[in-house]
């Protein structure tokens, strides 16, 4: 009986920790999320360009799904149009300026990905916190792609 008791509490231990795990992971969007998320708004920013860089800096809908979503910023200037409902302060600044905290000038790999062929779409890596006050360093991956007259990205932490 103590046996079986002990086996019992070991399995729901295990299914605990899996739950947990499970809902952290879930937490923070994936790779194909991400993809998927900048295929939508290239798509809707060749629809209607005014009212999809609206769209993202409200943060709505299918623009912001956790920790993804989509900027966008010119691809003859480097200042941002969209930044996402987290990131207002960023709107008008130069994307080349962007570096991560180890010093990696990532903002120039974003820049120079926008003047790509449309269609292409690059991955630029960095280091990045995480959202939800976590000070810790994880590597972030940004797809970009040109859409139109932007360079139009979405990422994602490996």
């Amino acid at each position: 009986m103590i046996r079986r008791l002990m086996i019992g509490a070991v399995s729901m231990a295990g299914l605990v920790l899996a739950s947990a795990t499970s809902a952290q992971q879930g937490s923070f969007g994936t790779a194909a999320e991400a993809h998927t998320m900048l295929d939508k708004a290239v798509a809707a920013v060749k629809a209607d360009k005014i009212k999809a860089l609206a769209t993202f800096n409200q943060g709505q809908g299918e623009f912001l799904d956790r920790d993804l979503y989509p900027f966008c910023f010119n691809a003859s200037d480097g200042k941002f149009v969209a930044v996402g409902p987290n990131a207002k302060q960023l709107l008008g600044t130069d994307v080349r300026m962007l570096k991560d905290p180890t010093g990696k000038a990532y903002g120039a790999e974003l820049y120079s990905a926008a003047q790509e062929q449309d269609g292409a779409i690059v991955e630029v890596d960095y280091m990045f916190t995480r959202p939800g006050g976590d000070k810790a360093l994880f590597p972030k991956v940004t797809f970009v792609s040109k859409a139109v007259d932007l360079g139009c990205g979405v990422g994602y932490y490996k």
